[in-house]
């Protein structure tokens, strides 16, 4: 039996299943979780450690029809101006609940289009953050920078606050696939943007690139990741395009009957993999690639690669706290996120308290079975002594839920006393293989396809 048809037996080209950014996943999200819990959340953080902090700025000068964030476009600064203000003073509110002494591991802003921001902007919203919460030594600031939204004074400024990573999209280099999706952005200036970056002396670069895309062929892949790969970024995130036109309205914009098959997808992936392979970086779980010199690729080697809302990342700061418009927050005592209306947003802010309006507080078998399926997502590998040692359970349960796993991807999996093990064959099955391990309800929500 070949390989694809062993993954067809396995339902991959029919498969749609989460993505796991979190454990339980987002539509299992609840309103229990109230400001009031996420203030106790917060004081609860112990004095001097280090977190991490996420801030969303929902914000585009245009809408790309692929994208499916929470995002909303705006032609002027007034309401970009707005929400900075709101922003900051939501920082402040953190700051009068947070304990002496407590830092930044990472400091992330994405969006939308963080770069829709001006340079006096930026350089306000830095201070004001670090104000807030002092970089730790060794801490990152990274951007999600947009080539068409970004100039020298811009850069400048957050050169100047302390950028020291920046994550730049592609999607595709096609112009024709590019028009489709509603985004165009010519190689030359991609190109021009990273050596701006470089010059500035920020030592790393992020670049997101998509694959199954429409009019997506292998040699239109193959040619986007070549000239990708002049770029000489340190990390990629190879990312499988979700055409869900049903959720998200702006991808009616793209035809659906130009969409690749699923075993097409599968295709396009290999080709890219295969590439950044060849040219020398390391594969990071499911869909990421780095240098080998790179803290994920080093992270992933050590054990220490961990997975959040933002995909794969070397961050192990147990607290991310997420700021701005629909941001969601991880704590030891569960998921929190804030609402998603700009303008509800804005009202809970001004009015003196945190806009959480749902999350989820963990409870019975959660954090066992979050900590499994992160381990199968980084590392294709669940060590039965780690949970044994880290979490209230019992050799025969791990025993039960591994067997299950094992039963129902015979040939994909291992099966020893030192854990579960996904084989090499069975990579491209790893979030159905993770689902296995998820007991709340999947039917909740329509998710991504599994390749």
């Amino acid at each position: 039996m070949t390989q694809e048809s062993q993954l067809t037996r396995l339902g991959l080209f029919d498969a749609r299943v989460p993505r796991y950014t979190s454990y339980p996943t987002a539509p299992h999200f609840g309103g229990s979780v109230t400001p009031a819990t996420f203030s106790g959340w917060v004081e609860a953080i112990p004095a001097g450690s280090s977190i991490s902090l996420y801030l969303h700025v929902p914000f585009c000068r245009r809408l790309c029809w692929f994208c499916a964030c929470r995002t909303q476009g705006t032609s002027s600064d007034e309401p970009v101006i707005a929400y900075v203000k709101t922003l900051k003073a939501e920082i402040a509110l953190l700051k009068q609940h947070l304990a002496p002494g407590v830092k930044l591991a990472r400091l992330h802003w994405g969006g939308g289009t963080p770069t829709l921001l001006q340079p006096d902007q930026m350089r306000d919203l830095a201070a004001t953050v670090f104000d807030a919460l002092p970089m730790a030594d060794g801490g990152e600031f990274s951007v999600e920078i947009d080539p068409n939204e970004v100039d020298e004074a811009r850069l400048d400024a957050l050169a100047e606050s302390g950028l020291n990573r920046a994550s730049i999209g592609v999607q595709d280099f096609d112009p024709e696939i590019q028009k489709t999706i509603g985004r165009e952005q010519p190689y030359e200036l991609t190109r021009r943007v990273s050596e701006m970056i470089r010059d500035r002396g920020v030592r790393s670069l992020n670049a997101d690139i998509l694959y199954g895309l429409p009019h997506q062929t292998r040699t239109r892949i193959a040619d986007s990741v070549q000239k990708l790969l002049t770029l000489s970024p340190d990390r990629v995130a190879l990312y499988g395009y979700a055409h869900v036109p049903w959720m998200s309205r702006r991808q009616q914009m793209i035809p659906s009957d130009v969409m690749p098959t699923p075993e097409e997808r599968l295709a396009l992936f290999e080709t890219a993999r295969e590439l950044f392979v060849w040219d020398g970086y390391q594969e990071i779980g499911i869909d990421h690639f780095a240098r080998p010199e790179d803290s994920m690729a080093v992270a992933q080697r050590s054990g220490h690669l961990r997975r959040n809302f933002q995909g794969y990342t070397a961050d192990t700061a147990p607290i991310l706290i997420g700021l701005g418009a629909s941001s969601i927050s991880r704590f030891p005592q569960g998921y929190a996120q804030n609402v998603s209306g700009t303008s509800d947003y804005t009202k809970s802010i001004r009015a003196g308290r945190f806009s959480t309006h749902r999350g989820h507080a963990f409870q019975g078998e959660d954090t066992l079975r979050a900590r499994i399926i992160e381990a199968l997502m980084c590392d294709f590998h669940v060590s039965r002594a780690e949970l044994l040692r880290d979490y209230a359970t019992t050799a025969e349960r791990i025993d039960s839920m591994f067997t299950e796993a094992a039963r129902a991807f015979e040939g994909m999996v291992r099966l020893d006393p030192t854990g579960l093990t996904i084989l090499p064959q069975g990579k491209p099955l790893t979030r159905m293989i993770a689902r296995v391990f998820d007991a709340y309800d999947q039917t909740k929500a329509q998710h991504s396809a599994a390749i």
